[in-house]
């Protein structure tokens, strides 16, 4: 995470605004402060952008296809997951990855016999989500 700071004034700010609004549309942005001060110089905007260097936005952008990474019986297991995370996400109104990412799924799916134990020992999966979603995807693989 990379951090930047504008400094606008308020009478005559205009192509430090235009750089701000420049370098907003060119980065991805991941929070925003802006504060208004006032002091002997003047007033002005001053704004703080949290944002993603360009070598962080790559590194978010590679997909990685699931079918070249995982053996065919993996596979299989890591799409009939990815139905049951899409309906168990769907009734609960949050997006699907925050019941389990895609990678948590194809580690899940690489266990030949899922147990709760199996599956706290995927990286990012506690007990708290076992307790939640185990028994969905344990299920589906006693059939």
């Amino acid at each position: 995470m990379q951090i930047k700071i504008f400094t606008i004034p308020i009478f005559g700010g205009e192509q430090i605004n235009e750089e701000l609004n420049r370098f907003l549309h060119s980065k991805k942005i991941l929070q925003t402060e802006s504060h208004l001060v006032s002091n002997a110089e003047g007033s002005f905007w001053c704004f703080c952008i949290r944002y993603l260097a360009e070598n962080q936005m790559q590194e978010q952008k590679k997909k990685i296809d699931y079918r070249e990474t995982l053996d065919s019986i993996s596979f299989q297991r890591f799409a009939m997951m990815r139905d049951i995370r899409k309906k168990l996400a769907q009734d609960e109104g949050i997006p699907a990855y925050a019941v389990f990412t895609d990678a948590e799924l194809a580690e899940l799916a690489k266990i030949e016999n899922l147990t709760p134990a199996a599956m706290r020992d995927v990286h990012g999966i506690g007990a708290a989500k076992v307790e939640k979603y185990g028994a969905h995807f344990m299920a589906q693989e006693k059939k």
